[in-house]
């Protein structure tokens, strides 16, 4: 296995463990103050709906929607260049920052810590846009 890929398979296995522990720190909330905003939710544990969600889960389900517009972008974008086999130390930095900064964001939205939350979104699409740089220039070496 190319280090390219492993580094890509790494980083995909982090963020999925990442988007995964978004969605326990849901249920943990839910549960833990047994409040639920699903009718069939709350009458399983024989309680009455919410009308609001609770606001840590609000606040994970925000950080999961930001995680849903980045990090399938980086999905495609690493499976393109470990696909056109791009330069392996470019992908080992990006690759690593950019999970390292999505990891950085969740835990920086979720304890309402500015500016971190910002300068790690902002380190996650400069990494997106260096890696979509790298695809163009290998794609135009391609054809030439």
């Amino acid at each position: 296995m190319s280090v390219v890929l492993y580094s890509y398979t790494l980083c995909v296995l982090v963020l999925f463990l990442k988007m995964f522990a978004i969605s326990c720190y849901q249920g943990v909330y839910r549960i833990g103050r047994m409040t639920f905003k699903n009718a069939e939710d709350a009458s399983f544990v024989g309680k009455a709906a919410s009308a609001e969600e609770l606001p840590q889960v609000s606040r994970a389900s925000q950080a999961w929607m930001n995680d849903l517009e980045n990090i399938p972008l980086f999905f495609v974008l690493g499976g393109i260049y470990v696909l056109l086999d791009g330069p392996a130390e470019p992908a080992l930095w990006l690759f690593s920052l950019f999970t390292i900064a999505r990891v950085v964001h969740t835990v920086t939205y979720l304890a309402r810590w500015q500016p971190w939350r910002t300068l790690s979104y902002a380190v996650g699409i400069v990494c997106l846009f260096a890696l979509a740089g790298i695809i163009i220039a290998q794609l135009v070496a391609g054809t030439s």
